[in-house]
């Protein structure tokens, strides 16, 4: 039995504040048939929309062009302020393979998508990750250096040129960078401080790249980790910021685990934590088995039990509510199809 080729995309957009346009855009993606959008998490301080949503491969990235000339369409990028890098109106949008579809497959649509946003919406291009044209453009980070207010120098100089579109300037759109990737997690870990010097210095702590001391780079703790310390006006609190690039490798609970145990180091402490977007049903079921053990509790209890326990001991819902029926990816695609039925 072949399995129906299914693709995820993730774009972020740099609008977190206006619930209208956000509407706009994720309407625009709901649009097209053959795609089910699971999640829409705004960030008022990050000004930042992450939008989740899956489907065959043909139909999510129609849905992707859409969603990025509806965001061209309605964010000037020369009024955006917030706390997160960003470099245009779409500022990243990763294609991920979740089933019947290979990364190579998934690297093809990527420049399809890429191609078409440039020649279309005259809007500068790159590619990152499995798509990346240039080893260093593998790397989101190496792209965004300078965020949007680099771009006018940027892209004067021939290393600099596009993958896709023109090399010049768009002022109200910025630039995108487009990609595929394997399935990544946002996660934030909150801290009882405001200070961003110290989430800072948990953050070099705990990244795969670590820190520059003395002329030489000492690693941090944990692989495939990406992570940044911020401050959070709408919380009132510093957060490490955290992309898991490998949650089997490196799951949420160990990098949580490590935080906290940073943070001790630094004499704060870690009140909670928060999921940006969605996460797999395993990635929770193995945090709450975590903690079980650590309790010296049996496992053997209800998935259902078992998810709470990983909730309440992340602090998932420290910040806002957390709705394992909205935030867990199989939940959240069992609630839709049930809703279709009924």
């Amino acid at each position: 039995m072949s399995t129906l080729p299914l693709l995820e995309c993730v774009p972020n957009f740099s609008e977190g504040r206006d619930p209208i346009i956000i509407q706009q855009i994720t309407n625009a993606i709901k649009a097209v048939e053959g795609v089910s959008l699971l999640d829409i998490d705004p960030g008022k301080a990050t000004n930042r929309t992450v939008v989740t949503f899956i489907g065959t491969p043909e139909a999510v990235v129609e849905a992707a062009f859409l969603g990025i000339q509806k965001a061209a369409e309605l964010i000037d990028m020369r009024q955006h302020e917030g706390e997160h890098p960003r470099m245009g109106a779409t500022d990243v949008c990763p294609l991920i393979p979740i089933a019947g579809i290979s990364m190579e497959e998934t690297t093809q649509l990527a420049h399809q998508l890429a191609e078409r946003v440039g020649r279309e919406l005259k809007i500068p291009v790159y590619l990152y990750e499995a798509a990346a044209t240039q080893p260093e453009r593998k790397n989101l980070a190496y792209l965004r250096a300078g965020e949007y207010e680099a771009l006018p120098e940027k892209l004067k100089k021939m290393e600099w040129k596009p993958d896709y579109g023109p090399a010049e300037f768009n002022p109200k759109s910025g630039a995108t960078v487009i990609g595929a990737r394997d399935f990544l997690i946002a996660y934030n870990v909150n801290l009882n401080t405001t200070s961003v010097q110290l989430a800072t210095e948990i953050a070099l702590d705990v990244r795969e790249k670590g820190r520059v001391k003395g002329g030489g780079r000492f690693p941090g703790m944990l692989k495939f980790v990406k992570a940044l310390g911020w401050y959070i006006e709408e919380y009132g609190c510093a957060q490490v910021s955290m992309n898991l690039t490998n949650i089997w490798e490196t799951p949420v609970h160990m990098a949580f685990e490590e935080c906290w145990k940073s943070a001790e180091r630094h004499g704060i402490q870690v009140t909670g934590s928060e999921l940006v977007g969605m996460i797999p049903l395993q990635a929770m079921l193995e945090a709450g088995k975590y903690f079980l053990q650590k309790q010296e509790r049996s496992g053997d209890i209800s998935e259902e039990e078992i998810v709470k326990i990983a909730v309440k001991s992340l602090g998932l819902g420290d910040l806002t509510p957390f709705d394992p029926n909205q935030k867990i990816i199989e939940y959240r695609m069992r609630s839709m199809k049930n809703q279709s039925q009924g």
